[in-house]
């Protein structure tokens, strides 16, 4: 039985820690191409002019325009090239990390998330979006980031929404990674690299990949709230430090090398629904994790259990907290039949899982969730 696990070269996390990243460009070379947006450049700008006069390298704007489309990636590999950078930094939310990934390729690329909102940061993979900002295609590269660079005192003062929606994502970690331990389903860590001469790229999890999604679990039960708490404040604590290494480390390894399953399907489904888009893409994952486990009957101790967690922190539990407030039944149906598809992750969960089956799960976990939430 083949079985893959892929990471990051390097994993660095702490309070002020951007003041080391000219050591990090240092490994390559003296120049980088900082693809950000001018918001978030100018929320560090004290720390990058401080790291580039101490290490001696220069960073190379290019006025990132937001999207990471073809268009852009084309026009940022030629400025890479005309000023000679040494390596790629991807600084602030999830579009200027993707293309920086997309402008790297796999090579000498540094990520440094601003926010701890998704899984994004330690991956191989980006998402493309057209100009406009239409969903494109899916981008894999041959390793993942060679350095994932983590200042938690800027991450702590980001808008606490951001972090929220990051623990979303990160609860489904451990259930998808159940099931696709249980169905031997192939994980990312196998399957993107597609299919070379005289490589077979499918492959399953392995037991780390599935530790480090239960931690990922565990962690958020112990200091999700805490750490809200303490983000509120404005303040890096014990807690804080915990949630965004789950946020961003644990859930990003678990994802990639344990498996994705129900839950990000039915996020997928509930896209075509105008009423989710103002929604983070964690706060839709955290209900397709309660709709993922009324499609495998969990033991309701363990439903409850997740919604205690949902409730505590601010997470969605039921369609109008993702704003859906009225739902027909062809609508219903057409968002299983996305989630369905014969490519998408539903089909790792360890039985056949068929659109009628969807749909029951998404009006199921609705219930279950107004119920809770109106006994709160």
């Amino acid at each position: 039985m083949r079985k893959a696990f892929i990471a990051p070269a390097k994993y660095v996390q702490g309070e002020d820690e951007l003041l080391n990243l000219g050591y990090f460009v240092k490994t390559f070379g003296s120049s980088a191409l900082l693809i950000a947006h001018r918001d978030d450049v100018a929320r560090v700008q004290d720390k990058l002019d401080a790291t580039s006069k101490k290490f001696g390298v220069t960073f190379v704007a290019c006025d990132f325009v937001g999207e990471c489309s073809r268009q852009e990636v084309a026009r940022l590999k030629q400025l890479s090239q005309e000023k000679k950078c040494d390596c790629t930094i991807g600084l602030g939310g999830g579009k200027a990390i993707d293309t920086a990934k997309c402008v790297a390729e796999g090579d000498a690329l540094i990520i440094c998330p601003t926010i701890a909102a998704t899984d994004a940061p330690t991956s191989h993979s980006a998402v493309l979006y057209t100009p406009e900002g239409a969903f494109d295609d899916y981008a894999y590269f041959k390793q993942n980031p060679s350095v994932v660079l983590v200042d938690t005192s800027i991450i702590a003062k980001a808008p606490v929404r951001f972090l929220v929606s990051g623990m979303g994502d990160a609860l489904s970690t451990y259930f998808e990674a159940r099931a696709n331990t249980q169905s031997y389903a192939s994980v990312n860590a196998g399957l993107p690299c597609g299919v070379r001469e005289g490589y077979t790229a499918p492959a399953v999890g392995t037991q780390a990949a599935f530790a480090l999604a239960t931690l990922c679990y565990e962690t958020l039960l112990a200091d999700g709230l805490k750490a809200k708490l303490t983000a509120q404040a404005k303040v890096v604590s014990p807690a804080l430090e915990n949630i965004i290494e789950t946020n961003i480390l644990l859930s990003g390894l678990g994802f990639e090398s344990g498996g994705l399953a129900a839950s990000h399907a039915i996020h997928d489904g509930l896209t075509i629904l105008e009423g989710t888009h103002k929604y983070f893409h964690g706060e839709k994952v955290a209900f397709g994790t309660l709709a993922q486990l009324c499609l495998e009957n969990a033991p309701m101790e363990e439903i409850e259990e997740v919604i205690d967690f949902c409730l505590s922190v601010g997470l969605p539990v039921c369609l109008e907290d993702i704003g859906v407030t009225e739902l027909s039944e062809e609508e219903l149906m057409a968002v299983a039949q996305k989630a369905s598809i014969p490519e998408e992750s539903v089909h790792s969960m360890p039985f056949p899982v068929s659109a009628e089956q969807v749909a029951a799960a998404i009006l199921a976990a609705d219930a279950i969730g107004k119920q809770f939430k109106a006994s709160r």
